[in-house]
């Protein structure tokens, strides 16, 4: 009996590890800074309601097929592999500025699954472990251009005080430069099959449509939220009752293990923020290295944990913007939504998925590197 619960509790442990660490260093960190009324302080509720409000929203966008849908619709109108790879490319790459990075691979990968598997095996083999690298890191790029694109830019934008429009300019050199690398790796990926032609009998997905229309009006509130238009709570609410009228379902489809380590993390920099030798420590080593320590920190804990963490202890929060989304290349843990992927090829095709992992590193780095690169030359 006993070996069971352990069993049971190393699996929960093992499926949610950032959350697992994300508790245990707020539960150390209460062992120096005890408990008091200063702990209510330290959350963001706004973030967190509105973070549960996308997420909502989304689950129940997805749901009613709109992505895919849409996705179809792209997808009728090619007539090559070039073509066919970039919408399924360029769709993670442009979907996830507004429906976030993990909803757009969840939606897009699957659906590239999907649409390859309708190619001559050998070209569909050969195509589906570099398609599904690129939309990795299409999503993760892509998704850097908004508020609302990632978790972390979320937190950082309201952290910022930054104008919708400001933080537009400030990914909006990376994204241009993102959008140019995908595509000269699409042209590449696409060279050698560029006399064959595709066809695709994809079944368009049904859709309720009262229930799309409540959410596409949900989204749009929420979007208010962020612009700081609507009060969040107000937001909050509707988007409750709308999921519980319309479909109680999509609640369950909310990742509630996002929104507990973000608390845990709130707690865990608060205390450290209360530890005055720790602090001032962590200040001087980030002034003036916020883009760099952001990359790196992203590595080892991925990028979400890593913006919470170094934006208690620096106030240049649009570098910390810049090196938690390039953060987001690298490993494969720098961003938790390529773990999306990467489970998705190791459950489909369990003898690619060392294929893909090297291929998913490598090109990771490189990215990663001219992005870096050009992020020393904006920001020296």
């Amino acid at each position: 009996m006993l070996y069971s619960i352990f069993q049971k509790l190393f699996y929960k442990i093992r499926q949610e590890t950032v959350l697992s660490i994300a508790v245990l260093l707020a539960l150390l960190s209460a062992c120096f800074v005890l408990p008091d009324a200063s702990y209510f302080g330290y959350i963001d509720f706004r973030t967190l309601t509105i973070l549960f409000s996308l997420m909502t929203v989304m689950a129940g966008l997805q749901r009613q097929g709109v992505f895919t849908r849409f996705a179809y619709s792209l997808l009728s109108r090619t007539n090559s592999i070039t073509s066919l790879v970039f919408v399924l490319v360029g769709l993670c790459f442009f979907c996830s500025m507004l429906i976030t990075n993990d909803v757009a691979l969840l939606t897009f990968v699957p659906f590239s699954f999907a649409v390859l598997g309708q190619l001559p095996e050998a070209s569909g083999k050969k195509l589906l472990t570099p398609v599904v690298c690129l939309q990795t890191i299409a999503a993760n790029l892509g998704s850097m251009l908004t508020p609302i694109g990632n978790p972390q830019n979320l937190y950082l934008y309201g952290k910022s005080q930054l104008s919708f429009s400001a933080f537009l300019q400030l990914m909006l050199p990376y994204t241009l430069l993102s959008a140019i690398l995908l595509s000269v790796c699409i042209f590449y990926l696409g060279h050698p099959h560029r006399q064959q032609t595709v066809s695709s009998s994809i079944q368009n997905p049904t859709t309720n449509a009262a229930q799309k229309k409540l959410y596409i009006v949900l989204f749009f509130f929420c979007l208010l939220a962020v612009l700081h238009v609507l009060p969040y709570p107000t937001v909050f609410v509707l988007v409750l009752l709308g999921a519980l009228i319309a479909d109680k379902k999509v609640l369950a489809q909310v990742d509630y293990s996002l929104l507990a380590t973000f608390l845990a993390f709130f707690i865990f920099i608060g205390n450290l923020g209360r530890i005055p030798a720790f602090a001032s420590w962590l200040s001087a080593a980030l002034s003036g290295r916020e883009i760099l320590i952001s990359v790196l920190a992203s590595q080892v804990m991925s990028n979400v944990p890593a913006a919470l963490l170094l934006s208690g202890f620096s106030n240049n929060v649009p570098a910390l913007i810049v090196g938690t989304n390039l953060g987001g290349l690298g490993t494969l843990i720098a961003s938790m939504a390529s773990l999306i992927s990467y489970r998705q090829i190791a459950r489909k095709l369990p003898e690619q998925k060392g294929q893909y992992f090297l291929l998913f590193t490598l090109a990771n780095i490189g990215f990663l590197a001219i992005l870096l690169v050009f992020a020393t030359a904006v920001h020296p």
